[in-house]
């Protein structure tokens, strides 16, 4: 009988169009059934309704989370032009992750039923289906294709199955159930005796480009290139019965062994053993996803970076050598040296990878690569590498926050994959990152060498959109313009006086500098941008009251700058802001009861404004005030051209965005003052300027 295996990321390259609308359409229902699959080892209501740890939504969230993916992203590559439930795609967006930027506190949210979300995860998959079944495709697909959109959130949803099968495993047993399909290994024997392995001198060059045959993230992208010296590499991933010795050892007592941010760790979890490890007398027996069975020795370990540092502290003391984590370049050399590759489409794999063995790990004996044993598959492995960009990286404007803000010295890389990786997850190019006190599916293998390999590294922003909006935000003046976040701060309190100023509500804050200056008179500022990119600046202020990043002279000539909120006057606000990640066309409905909304230069780049408009005002009380500030720039490239509300021939007469504000607003609003134009500056290089106006009105809530 032939086996049906879990399709494989589709190539991208190729010339027939009919073929490749049948992979696409393929993967995304395969990936969308199993990812529902997955939520049926929950048992009832409640399992879905409850937490499964404390730093992550409950489990409904993460069911509904990567079907809005799909409809907000879609949305945004202009593929799709309705929403299904703007609610939905709100409160689902954002929280994946415990990023500043994320909600998690359960009182913002009125979570859905299961029933209700699996209705709508039914209309998302008629409408994605439609879609791929009947939009044009034309071959390639590379990265600026707008099917590129379709594959990044099948991909995504990749990624959940994985992370959502973690949570799922660290639910309370109670509330989760067997499953046919997510079968575990059934096989366990007796542990191999570790040993190292020499792994001669080589190259890394990594240079994936964006018309690559498959689909790859931001990260990948770029020139990587690296010499890495002779080293010694342990022959299987780290077993359980390898680590037990550790654990029996006393290793999760010797504080010695853990550094500062490990010891953190260890001390708030009360960690004595590995998470997934129960003790029920004197056996140890070990939780997967849906049971716990008697401890499987042969198997690999599985614990987050902190547990895997403190063993290979501990084996460097017993044994005299250099024991250490690998580098991401080091496991490169592990790749290439064991001779392994890319799961081949329509061929079983020859790792426990994809699912194409077990919903489990399985012995670390079971597939050889060359000398080693586990090069990829079954689980992943943590690096001593923090991820970093490659030279060239750049982000794609429909994710932008997928990898940037995990470049903070405090995500380090995993490699290989494990028994649930799929798609790109598989590819030699994948590269994921976790915070180290996480848990994945994730163990690791060690080496001996003497010197690790360096890791680059920047405290100054560097990307030039990001670095150009800090110092627009927070820098130099020039030509004599005053600062303009500060500015319509100003007016907007000037606006205020004598009303309410509880709550202010800065809308497309960008690097959040009007965040803090409305602060000055407000109780409670929330600035709200659709970039994590250019929120985690405000963020890093918010945090350290300290923002470093550089700026281009010319050339490759930069300038490196320091801003802090006590040289502005603001450092005693700080505990006044919040910074959180939005769709003002879409927000979340715990964002209302403002008294002031300022929305700057936002308009004329929102992808529907009169949806904007038409409900701002339920954002706002009744007598607060509304200031817009717009150059009213309106390009097809933001906005599709039936959405513009002016700025064209109306009746054969000029009208103007200002005409299409009184004619959105009126009903709800009163102008409230003459329209003033504000300048303001941005500096490109140290010799090219943008100076443009902004057009500020004001507007009074009146019902």
């Amino acid at each position: 009988m032939t086996r049906t295996l879990f399709p494989r990321t589709p190539i991208l390259n190729g010339n027939n169009v009919a073929a490749t609308r049948k992979d696409i359409r393929a993967y995304f229902l395969s990936t969308f059934n199993r990812y529902e699959q997955l939520f049926e080892t929950l048992v009832n209501e409640k399992s879905y309704q409850l937490k499964p740890i404390a730093l992550r939504h409950p489990l409904i969230f993460y069911f509904g989370h990567t079907a809005t993916f799909f409809i907000n992203k879609l949305l945004l590559a202009g593929l799709l032009n309705e929403r299904i439930n703007p609610k939905f795609e709100a409160m689902f967006a954002v929280g994946v992750d415990e990023m500043s930027w994320d909600d998690l506190n359960d009182a913002h949210y009125d979570w859905p039923s299961s029933t209700e979300v699996k209705h709508y995860r039914y209309q998302v998959r008629e409408v994605i289906d439609a879609l791929i079944q009947t939009a044009p495709l034309t071959l390639p697909i590379d990265w600026s294709h707008p099917w590129w959109a379709i594959i990044m959130c099948i991909e995504h949803e990749r990624i959940h199955l994985e992370t959502s099968s973690v949570l799922i495993r660290q639910q309370a047993l109670e509330l989760v159930q067997p499953h046919a399909v997510w079968k575990a290994c059934a096989h366990s024997g007796d542990a191999p005796q570790n040993e190292l392995v020499k792994i001669p001198e080589g190259k890394v060059y990594l240079d994936k480009k964006e018309n690559a045959a498959e689909y790859g993230w931001d990260n990948e992208y770029g020139l990587h290139e690296a010499h890495i010296a002779e080293f010694q590499a342990s022959r299987y991933l780290v077993s359980n019965s390898e680590f037990l010795d550790f654990v029996e050892d006393g290793g999760y007592a010797q504080d010695t062994l853990w550094g500062d941010e490990g010891l953190q760790w260890k001390n708030y979890a009360e960690a004595t053993h590995p998470t997934f490890w129960v003790r029920k007398g004197d056996a140890w027996w070990l939780r997967l996803m849906t049971e716990e069975i008697t401890m499987p020795w042969d198997w690999p370990t599985e614990v987050n970076y902190h547990e895997a540092k403190a063993f290979c502290r501990w084996k460097a003391q017993r044994t005299g050598l250099a024991v250490r984590l690998p580098s991401e370049d080091e496991w490169y050399r592990l790749y290439d040296f064991s001779g392994v590759a890319d799961v081949a489409n329509g061929k079983i794999a020859a790792s426990n990878i994809h699912l194409d063995h077990a919903a489990s790990p399985c012995p670390v004996t079971n597939f050889r690569h060359g000398e080693l044993y586990d090069v990829t598959g079954n689980v992943w492995q943590w690096t001593e590498t923090p991820i970093y960009p490659f030279s060239g990286f750049a982000v794609h404007p429909w994710y932008d926050d997928f990898t940037t803000p995990t470049f903070d010295g405090r995500h380090n890389l995993i490699k290989g994959g494990s028994w649930i990786s799929s798609g790109n997850e598989t590819l030699h190019s994948a590269r994921y990152a976790f915070r180290r006190h996480f848990f994945q599916h994730a163990g690791f293998r060690y080496v001996v060498a003497d010197n690790l390999a360096s890791v680059p590294a920047s405290h100054y922003e560097t990307d030039k959109l990001i670095s150009e909006y800090a110092e627009f935000h927070y820098g130099d003046s020039y030509f004599g313009v005053a600062n303009f976040p500060k500015t319509l701060a100003d007016i907007a309190i000037t606006a205020i006086k004598g009303k309410p100023a509880r709550k202010a509500l800065d809308l497309g804050c960008a690097s959040g500098r009007a965040t803090f200056e409305l602060a000055r008179h407000f109780d409670h500022v929330t600035g709200i941008d659709f970039s994590v990119r250019l929120i985690d600046s405000g963020i890093q202020m918010a945090d350290k009251g300290e923002l470093l990043y550089t700026l281009i002279d010319e050339g490759q000539l930069l300038s490196y700058k320091a801003r802090t909120l006590a040289n502005m006057g603001l450092d005693k606000v700080r505990e006044k802001v919040e910074f959180l990640q939005g769709d003002a066309c879409n927000l979340k409905p715990i964002l209302t009861n403002y008294d002031l909304i300022l929305a700057a230069n936002l308009i004329d780049r929102l992808y529907s404004p009169k949806k904007f408009l038409s409900s701002v005002h339920e954002r706002l009380n009744i007598g607060g005030i509304l200031l817009i500030a717009s150059p009213y720039t309106w390009l097809e490239e933001h906005t599709r051209r039936e959405e513009w509300i002016g700025g064209f021939k109306q009746s054969a007469e000029n009208f103007t965005t200002l005409d299409g504000l009184k004619e959105q607003l009126g009903q709800h609003f009163r102008l409230i003052a003459a329209p003033v134009d504000v300048p303001f500056v941005i500096r490109e290089t140290r010799r090219k300027f943008q100076h443009s106006l902004s057009e500020v009105t004001l507007w009074e809530r009146i019902s």
